[in-house]
C-alpha cells in the first residue's frame, strides 16, 4: 500500500463503540489512508445486540467494500462474534470476479480468512484491528510495516519451542475455537504443507483440549509440517496451557513454536496467511505478503 489509498473499514461480527470506530478511523487516516466506513461500521443489530447489525447488512457491506474498485484493502474494525453466520451469504463469484484485495483482522474474523483462501485463493493478513480494546502503537507500527513495505519478509521471533525443529511450508490457521467450530462448514479443509497459526482467548485449558482434540479427529493436522502458538491470554494457568497444548500437538512430530506475540495481546504482530514461511529454531519468518493469488 501507499499513501492516498482507499480502505474500507467494516465490521463482519460484533459492534463497535463509536469512540473506537473514531480512533480507528483516524489511525487509519494518520497513515495517508482515505477510509471508507461502511453503513454497519457503527450499527447494532435490532435485537442480537451482540451482532453490528443483521448478517445480510453485513454481508452486503463486506460484498460492496470488496467490489469497490476504488479500495485498496478491507480492514476490519474488530471481531467479536458473528463472522461464521454471514459467510454463505456472499457471493464468491463476484468476488472472485472483483479481483484480489488486501485482507486485515482476527480472532472472529478468522472465519473470513479461511473462506477468501477457500473460496479466492487469496492470501490475507491476521492482524491486530483498530477498533478493538487491544490496539496499541506496536500493533500499528507492525501492520504499518506488512502493509507498506510488502516486499520484506516478516520475521516474527518466538520465546520458546515446545518442540524444536526447521520446517517449510503455507501459513494457514488463526483463532482456535472458530477453526474448530468451522469443522464440516464449506471452508474446512485440512492442513496440507502447512504451517498451523493458533492462538485463543479466554478459553479454560480443558476447552482448548476439546477443541484441539476435535481439529486432531477430524484429520485438520494431517500434513502439518509445524505448528506456531500466539497469545492463550485468559486462559488460565500458562503452565497447564503450555502442558494440554503440548500433550496435544507434540506426537504430530512437527516442530511448535511458543508464544510467538500474536493474538490477543497488547503489541501483537500482524502474521501473513496463505504465503511461504519457514520456521528454523525460534523464529518464524514468512515470505513477502502480496494479494495476489488468483
Amino acid at each position: 500500500m501507499r499513501a492516498g489509498d482507499t480502505v474500507a473499514l467494516v465490521t463482519p461480527a460484533g459492534p463497535v463503540r463509536a469512540d473506537l470506530l473514531d480512533r480507528a478511523t483516524a489511525a487509519l487516516e494518520t497513515w495517508g489512508l482515505t477510509v471508507k466506513r461502511f453503513a454497519t461500521a457503527g450499527n447494532r443489530h435490532p435485537a442480537l445486540r451482540y451482532l453490528a447489525d443483521t448478517d445480510e447488512r453485513r454481508a452486503a457491506d463486506f460484498q460492496a467494500a470488496w467490489r469497490d474498485a476504488s479500495v485498496s484493502a478491507v480492514i476490519c474494525a474488530r471481531g467479536g462474534y458473528g463472522t461464521q453466520r454471514m459467510l454463505d451469504l456472499l457471493d464468491w463469484d463476484a468476488l472472485r470476479a472483483a479481483g484480489p484485495k488486501i485482507f486485515t483482522g482476527s480472532s472472529d474474523v478468522t472465519a473470513l480468512h479461511q473462506a477468501i483462501a477457500a473460496h479466492l485463493g487469496v492470501p490475507t493478513l491476521f492482524s491486530p484491528m483498530p477498533g478493538g480494546s487491544l490496539w496499541d502503537e506496536d500493533a500499528a507500527a507492525h501492520l504499518h510495516r506488512v502493509l507498506f513495505d510488502p516486499g520484506t519478509p516478516v520475521v516474527i521471533h518466538a520465546r520458546d519451542t515446545l518442540v524444536p525443529g526447521t520446517a517449510d511450508g503455507i501459513t494457514t490457521g488463526g483463532n482456535l475455537s472458530l477453526l474448530a467450530s468451522s469443522v464440516g462448514a464449506p471452508e474446512h479443509r485440512p492442513v496440507r504443507g502447512a504451517i498451523a497459526i493458533l492462538e485463543d482467548v479466554a478459553e479454560d485449558p480443558y476447552r482448548l483440549d476439546r477443541m484441539l482434540t476435535q481439529l486432531l479427529r477430524a484429520g485438520w493436522f494431517a500434513d502439518v509440517t509445524g505448528i506456531v502458538l500466539g497469545s492463550w491470554t485468559g486462559c488460565g494457568d500458562p503452565a497447564e496451557v503450555r502442558t494440554v497444548l503440548a500433550e496435544r500437538l507434540g506426537p504430530l512430530g512437527v516442530p511448535v513454536l511458543w508464544e510467538a506475540g500474536f493474538g490477543h495481546l497488547p503489541g501483537s504482530v500482524t502474521v501473513p496467511l496463505g504465503v511461504p514461511a519457514t520456521i528454523d529454531g525460534v523464529v518464524l519468518t514468512c515470505g513477502p505478503y502480496c494479494a495476489v493469488r488468483y
